[in-house]
């Protein structure tokens, strides 16, 4: 790329890397608190106005209600026994990060499919942001295509880039 470059990292530009182990704490908490299928209280560990920010499939939730009725409340219809692992997390200043996976039950209607008794993996990423020992936004990144492939369903119909792969590629387990 030549010429002018787009802007960077402006959202961590200015972080305060002061508040690393206060937010560390807030997100330690928070997936205790998930991993214990908390919705009424979670509010313990979200701002009231947090925005939950989904990629295509998952949406976007606008508050802590919406982050409820829209994702918490359906998701746990969809998995029971759910656990999440967070196989890696970062913390700089306000900002923290996570991916891993839940394990669980598909036992309720999950896009249009009926629960099954499959166990699944649901891979993700998620990047939080704090502020006054809450969390403010959540970029999130859920692998729903591999949920359904668990499923029997291909969402690609067969065209996914997994043709372009040399064997296997499957990362290890931790």
């Amino acid at each position: 790329m030549t010429g002018a470059r787009p802007e960077q990292a402006v959202l961590t530009r200015d972080t305060d890397l002061n508040k690393t182990e206060d937010t560390r704490r807030v997100i330690e908490s928070m997936v205790d608190g998930l991993n214990d299928h908390r919705i009424a209280d979670i509010g313990e560990f979200f701002a009231e106005g947090f925005r939950w920010m989904g990629n295509t499939g998952c949406g976007t939730k606008d508050s802590l209600r919406d982050f409820q009725d829209n994702w918490q409340k359906p998701f746990q219809a969809a998995f029971s026994d759910k656990v999440c692992i967070d196989e890696a997390r970062l913390y700089m200043g306000e900002w923290a990060a996570a991916f891993g996976r839940q394990e669980a039950v598909h036992s309720g209607p999950f896009m249009g499919v009926d629960a099954t008794g499959t166990r699944v993996t649901i891979r993700y990423m998620d990047f939080w942001k704090v502020v006054d020992g809450k969390i403010v936004d959540n970029y999130v990144m859920v692998d729903f295509p591999h949920v359904l492939a668990q499923l029997g369903i291909d969402v690609f119909n067969g065209e996914g880039w997994e043709a372009f792969d040399r064997g296997d590629r499957t990362p290890p387990a931790p």
